[in-house]
């Protein structure tokens, strides 16, 4: 029973070990960069959506996906700058 115990230990000290070295390569971000990160995935991702609405081929839409693209893509410039 007691060499349950110790392993279970030995398990969770290992655990510890490997998410500490996991944190340390990783750089803590500020919350204007958390918030900068986020903004520009959620342009990207919808960047991407509008790509494949104009791949289908809808032309009564597709001066609105144009505008549309425009715009995002500038967003993401300037999110950039």
């Amino acid at each position: 029973m007691m060499a349950r115990g110790w392993e279970s230990k030995s398990v969770e000290a290992q655990q510890e070990e490997s998410a500490s070295r996991n944190d340390a390569g990783k750089r803590h971000l500020t919350r204007e960069e958390a918030a900068r990160l986020r903004e520009r995935e959620s342009l990207r991702l919808s960047v991407q959506n509008v790509k494949q609405q104009l791949e289908r081929g809808d032309d009564r839409r597709r001066n609105m996906l144009m505008e549309a693209l425009t715009d995002l893509e500038r967003k993401m410039r300037d999110l950039e700058s």
